[in-house]
């Protein structure tokens, strides 16, 4: 008897081991990367569940369901051994025991309780169970990338000769999401799960950008729900980051942003047209640079970046390029995601100081063009550097007509965004530098009228109210001229 007992426990522990190492082969040989396909829209995520570290979460084997494919066997009766689909109510159906409920169950415990069953029927029976293929797996993705929804992966790796498996960790399925978004927390990331208990766990992937931590890019199971939450504020150092990860968005393709403000073409501009080559997502310069370049009058220093979230939120982000331009704080110039919109203000007052590197920035147009007209040496339209004052743009035209122009005033007529014409009489001051009252920069189309001195009105008067007289003057010298050849010719 004692004989039968020790018999009976050593084939017990021989199945828990096989079984175990069976398991473990599959699992730990074929972790890898799978393609997905979207089928769902998103759905909001939420749970009391209590939230637990990746690094204190049990590490607990693969639990059955529904579409596993199985293989049971029992030593030595191949008339109750085959392969058997999970069905659609969780079950298995086996000769002479019927149907076995196997949802939540690992193979272990499956194999224990096919071996409790077959006792009647089998002396002592020993019974392995293996995964032949694992059904497809169900995620769900919200919050910060760029194609939430539900996502079934195959577990299968089609082109394998052995039969091989791939488990998804979190990363994976990021990247299947399409990627994060610029406005993604990524210190915070959740993942809800009901399988086999129902946990809410935390991971920190800039942890593992950062410091390598493995532990924090969690292995997937099916109906895990993972929600990537909305950063509270936007850092350009943290966005860089962002964009360089693994799991970022893989592909850019160009997209609209807004512009306006003070730029020479405001509006709707599509930026991103080279970042397939340079793998670069475009920045708030990139953008400005195709709305025709800043005009003389932007204020670098408060530009904002509005960004609408995928809740809808809009995030506001201060912009200062001048600092880009004096130290080279490249963290200033952000890079855009499509939606983004981008303002510029009209500087209240002009730093003379600053105009020469304004007009050398690589967002500032090279060229601008205006008209300089009347008692100018060589008047009509000229193309100048951006930072040009008026002063110089007459001097650009030839200088004054010293005995025509009226060199003490000139005109200034200017074309607003709103359609309407300004018009502006200014004193002429060739010792002022940059001055908007005296001697302004000008903006693109600018007109520069320099009119007739007192002196000159006059005389061209005078001109005009002889000049019929003077035609008849030289009616009268033709008819003398005729009359002279006339009576010489007889």
């Amino acid at each position: 008897m004692k004989t039968d007992d020790s018999l009976s426990i050593l084939k017990t522990l021989t199945l828990q081991v096989v079984a175990i190492l069976m398991f473990t082969e599959i699992v730990t040989d074929n972790i890898q990367s799978a393609d997905a396909q979207l089928l769902l829209p998103n759905r909001r995520l939420t749970s009391s569940s209590p939230q637990v570290s990746p690094l204190t979460l049990p590490v607990e084997a693969y639990t059955l369901g529904t579409g596993d494919l199985l293989r049971v066997d029992v030593l030595d009766v191949p008339e109750y051994s085959g392969e058997y689909l999970v069905l659609s109510d969780g079950t298995i159906g086996l000769p002479l025991i019927g149907n076995i409920a196997v949802t939540g169950l690992t193979v272990l415990q499956l194999a224990e309780i096919i071996a409790t069953k077959y006792q009647p029927y089998v002396q002592q029976p020993i019974t392995t169970v293996t995964i032949i293929a694992p059904r497809p797996m169900t995620i769900a993705v919200s919050g910060e990338v760029n194609h939430p929804g539900t996502y079934t992966l195959s577990l299968s790796v089609p082109s394998a000769a052995a039969r091989q498996f791939q488990f998804y960790k979190v990363t994976q399925l990021l990247q299947q999401a399409g990627g994060i978004t610029q406005s993604a927390d990524i210190s915070r990331v959740k993942i809800e799960r009901n399988n086999p208990q129902k946990q809410s766990i935390i991971v920190n992937l800039r942890q593992l950008i950062e410091t390598g931590d493995l532990s924090q890019d969690l292995v997937l199971r099916d109906g895990d729900r993972i929600n990537v939450p909305q950063a509270e504020t936007l850092d350009a150092l943290n966005i860089r980051q962002l964009n360089s990860a693994s799991f970022a968005s893989p592909k850019i393709d160009p997209f609209p942003v807004i512009v306006v403000g003070e730029v020479f073409n405001p509006g709707t501009h599509l930026v991103g047209e080279k970042a397939t080559e340079t793998g670069q997502p475009p920045t708030v310069t990139a953008a400005i640079k195709l709305a025709g370049g800043i005009t003389p009058l932007a204020n670098i220093r408060e530009i904002q970046l509005r960004r609408l979230t995928q809740s809808s939120e809009e995030q506001i982000v201060n912009i200062n390029l001048w600092e880009l331009l004096r130290t080279g704080d490249v963290k200033q110039d952000m890079t855009l995601q499509p939606g983004d919109s981008i303002l510029i203000p009209k500087a209240t007052a002009i730093n003379p100081t600053e105009v020469g590197a304004l007009g050398k920035a690589s967002f500032s147009p090279h060229t601008i063009k205006v008209s300089v007209v009347g008692e100018v040496k060589n008047p009509g339209t000229l193309e100048i550097p951006l930072d040009t004052t008026l002063n110089e743009a007459i001097l650009v035209a030839g200088g004054f007509n010293l005995i025509r122009a009226r060199q003490n005033q000139v005109k200034l007529l200017r074309l607003n965004p709103d359609g309407t014409v300004s018009q502006r009489n200014l004193k002429v001051n060739w010792t002022e530098g940059v001055n908007e009252a005296l001697n302004p920069i000008l903006q693109q189309n600018d007109v520069i009228i320099v009119g007739r001195s007192a002196v000159t009105r006059t005389g061209d008067s005078l001109e005009e109210a002889f000049r019929p007289l003077q035609s008849f003057t030289d009616l009268l010298s033709v008819m003398n001229t005729i009359t002279r050849l006339f009576l010489n010719g007889n």
